[in-house]
């Protein structure tokens, strides 16, 4: 079954083997029903970004049904599929999981091998599902989990049984998240944020506690530097992992007089214009005299060890 990443250099490109996620998932009965779309190479959050077809929104076709992975959650939310895997580097199978009003988990990192997922930023990259139910899900994370040898990313903990640990909770008659904290981030639900999601997440967070949990507000202060730091880390990784498409590694191949022009059309043919912007700004972040502003500040504020500052790199790209 051809696999492209939603992009048109790889249009027509058969894998040999399966990735480990879907070949487990084959050894558990499951049938592969199709592939689905998705922003090329897993950067964008409408699906608008993929070089193919445009995927629109189930409950509406006026409507976008998020991204990237927003194939897989429109999939299961038409009914089209019982389950589906997505890849999630920055939100990819959470947001829309929540515009298409199915359930979609980002396992923690190295729950599930990553081997045959093609790499956009290898750090941060996760192979997470969706599912009409919080059991679909569990169901599937409990089949793909687990350690695998082709990945030395993958943990070699034990995977828990995440049905049974539901269907335990589910018999309980009162009080089943007795004893279970949560958090809820505060700089999630200020400035920008519908009054509608604030009012779905507070109601939800009411009723978790008339389940015994107990929910408390948390303040992280390096909150809004998420998203910039993000940007730099996510670019810098995908400028390198999709330096090997160029036409003669991977990809279609456009005929040139000489390599470097070869390169250069093989890939101004082949990627969009979101992946071509983010490969720029990683090489441009990763370059000489850059990397300690940039690249290096991004990893720190990730760890906790940089004071808030502006992490910012513009690029304008002219068509």
């Amino acid at each position: 079954m051809p696999s492209t990443g939603g992009s048109r250099i790889l249009d027509g490109f058969q894998p040999a083997y399966d990735a480990t996620a879907v070949r487990r998932l084959r050894e558990a009965g499951a049938i592969v029903v199709g592939k689905t779309n998705l922003d090329e190479f897993g950067m964008g959050s409408t699906t608008e970004g993929s070089g193919f077809q445009v995927t629109t929104n189930p409950w509406d076709d006026s409507r976008v049904p998020g991204g990237s992975s927003g194939g897989s959650a429109s999939a299961v939310s038409a009914r089209q599929c019982v389950v589906s895997l997505g890849s999630d580097t920055g939100g990819s199978v959470r947001q829309p999981a929540s515009f298409c009003g199915v359930v979609g988990l980002k396992p923690t990192y190295g729950r599930v091998s990553r081997f045959g997922l093609m790499a956009y930023a290898s750090s941060l990259d996760v192979v997470g599902c969706f599912g009409s139910s919080v059991f679909d899900t569990a169901t599937i994370l409990s089949v793909i989990a687990g350690h695998d040898k082709m990945d030395s990313t993958s943990s070699s903990h034990d995977v828990p049984d995440y049905r049974s640990d539901l269907a335990s909770l589910s018999l309980l008659e009162s009080k089943p998240l007795n004893n279970v904290r949560i958090g809820i981030i505060q700089e999630t639900l200020g400035e920008g944020v519908d009054a509608g999601v604030v009012s779905s997440i507070r109601s939800a967070a009411s009723h978790l506690e008339q389940l015994g949990s107990v929910v408390e507000e948390v303040s992280m202060p390096s909150f809004s530097l998420g998203l910039p730091a993000y940007y730099i880390l996510a670019s810098s990784e995908a400028s390198s992992n999709l330096s090997r498409y160029d036409g003669i590694r991977y990809g279609q191949q456009v005929s040139a007089d000489d390599l470097n022009e070869m390169y250069g059309d093989s890939r101004a043919n082949g990627l969009g214009h979101e992946v071509k912007m983010r490969i720029l700004m990683g090489t441009y972040a990763l370059s000489a005299g850059y990397y300690d502003a940039y690249y290096k500040r991004a990893q720190q504020v990730t760890i906790g060890r940089e004071p808030p500052v502006r992490i910012c790199i513009l690029i304008i790209i002219t068509s």
